[in-house]
């Protein structure tokens, strides 16, 4: 599979491709497309710039540089403190933005998702309050930090 396959058919962009396939729920791809482009719609309707930076900027504020890792030490466990690599940190940004967006009750989940991305751009929501939740567990964790191997 080329990288070409993996880009999303309307934006030809990565991102949003694997964001689609993050919803993408029992197989029905064409149900996630039409969910995140609804979404991208609302965005630039609400905010009249390109959705795409939006997404972007958004999907950047919640990822997370550190997370805690349970770690068992001489029969006690701890929390230590690690940073998070690669993908790692995409794949919890999107969970916690679709999370987040599926938490809120009554609204159509593309509304809810462009909402959820626009708080989130702005630095604001349930998203990037979950990063702040693990970036100040892994702060108050952090003198167990030697332990991490």
């Amino acid at each position: 599979m080329t990288k070409q396959d993996q880009l999303d058919p309307k934006y030809n962009n990565l991102l949003v491709a694997k964001f689609i396939n993050q919803i993408n729920k029992r197989g029905k791809k064409s149900k996630a497309q039409t969910i995140v482009y609804d979404c991208l719609e609302f965005l630039k309707q609400k905010t009249k710039k390109e959705p795409l930076d939006i997404f972007e900027e958004g999907i950047r504020n919640v990822a997370p540089s550190l997370e805690v890792k349970a770690k068992r030490v001489g029969g006690a466990n701890y929390q230590v403190p690690v940073p998070v690599i690669g993908d790692r940190r995409l794949t919890l940004a999107l969970r916690w933005i679709i999370k987040a967006a599926k938490s809120k009750k009554g609204k159509k989940m593309a509304d809810a998702l462009a909402l959820e991305i626009l708080d989130a751009s702005k630095k604001q929501g349930s998203a990037i309050k979950t990063r702040e939740n693990i970036h100040k567990m892994a702060e108050a964790n952090k003198a167990f930090a030697h332990f991490a191997r």
